[in-house]
This record gives structure tokens, C-alpha cells and sequence, in this order.
């Protein structure tokens, strides 16, 4: 009996001090990671807003070129040349893909795109990040919902090339940003006064 209570004792003291430890490790450790998200945000929406930056400097950079502004719930970002832009999230394929969708200041086309966070098929619909895949986006009409044809043979101004082996990411990919477009440009506009 004397063994089951030192037992029992001994596993509440470890669970105790293993439970302080993780305690503690979190609290000095979320600050460091919400500041590298931010900086995760902040560098992405420079780069679907082409703007160029160094590494080193992304806050500095972040604050010279964008305001940060909000309509209706919706966050968004200001370039000084009128460009917007703002964050999409949706599920993918095999997870949430969550990045920042840049349009012209004419709310007609697109600028850019990146990709902040993905969990798709390493090789295959993970290509979805491959700069040569997302630069496709560059200047296209999305009035009419961008449309994905096969490898190749894009040729309007709304179609984009789906990836050889990813068709599946490929498709949620486009619906994700179509619907992102749909519900967070007029929201947009009208914080525009447009």
C-alpha cells in the first residue's frame, strides 16, 4: 500500500513540474512566435504587392509602403501606388491554405499572390508555391472567376494552368481564390469609396 502511495505521489509531483515547464515555455515563447507570424504577414503582402524589401527589413519597408486599413470586418492593405491587398484562407486538398491576394487599383485584375501556410502533398500539390505556378495570377481578369484548363492552355485572360499530378489542389486552390475575391472585394470597394 506503501509503494502505491508513493507511486501515485511521485506522479502527481512530476505532472506538476512538467505541467510549470510547459507553462512557462509558452509564456515566453508566444511572443516570439506572434511576431514571427507577423513578419510572415508583413513579408507576404510585400511580395504580392511587389514591393521589393530585404529580408532585414521587412518592418521598416511594411511601414513606408502600406497602410493597413478595415471594412466590415475585412483587414486589408493600401499600397502608395493604390494597389490592395488582403489575406484569403480555405481549405485545400489535405488542409487550410491561408496567403495574401494583391489587385490592381482598378479592382479589375489581379497583382499578386503568395501563399503564407499550406498543407498539400510534398512534390505534387505543394507546387502551388513554386514562384513560376503563382506568377501565372499576375494581371488576371477575375470579374468572371479565374478559370483553371489544362497544363498549358491557358490563353484568356482569366485561365490559369493547373499543376500535372495536382489537379485536385489545383481546383481547391482557384475556388479559394475565387471565392475570397467574391466576398472580400466589395467590401473593399466600398471601404475605397469606389
Amino acid at each position: 500500500m506503501k509503494d502505491k502511495i508513493l507511486m501515485v505521489v511521485f506522479v502527481l509531483v512530476l505532472g506538476s513540474i512538467l505541467t510549470s515547464a510547459l507553462v512557462a515555455v509558452n509564456y515566453f515563447t508566444t511572443p516570439v512566435i506572434e511576431k514571427n507570424e507577423e513578419t510572415a504577414t508583413k513579408s507576404s503582402v510585400l511580395k504580392a504587392l511587389n514591393i521589393r524589401f530585404d529580408p532585414q527589413k521587412v518592418e521598416e519597408t511594411f511601414e513606408d509602403n502600406v497602410r493597413v486599413k478595415q471594412q466590415n470586418g475585412t483587414t486589408y492593405y493600401i499600397a502608395k501606388d493604390g494597389t490592395v491587398a488582403f489575406p484569403y484562407s480555405g481549405s485545400g486538398l489535405w488542409g487550410p491554405i491561408d496567403g495574401i491576394i494583391a489587385v490592381q487599383p482598378d479592382f479589375q485584375r489581379l497583382k499578386g499572390i503568395t501563399i503564407i501556410r499550406q498543407e498539400e502533398t510534398p512534390g505534387l500539390g505543394s507546387r502551388i508555391t513554386e514562384s513560376d505556378y503563382l506568377a501565372q495570377f499576375r494581371d488576371k481578369r477575375f470579374a468572371r472567376g479565374l478559370k483553371l484548363v489544362q497544363p498549358g492552355r491557358s490563353s484568356q485572360d482569366n485561365e490559369i494552368d493547373s499543376i500535372t499530378g495536382a489537379t485536385m489542389t489545383s481546383n481547391a486552390f482557384i475556388s479559394i481564390i475565387n471565392k475570397n475575391l467574391e466576398e472580400h472585394v466589395p467590401a473593399i470597394k466600398q471601404g475605397e469609396g469606389q
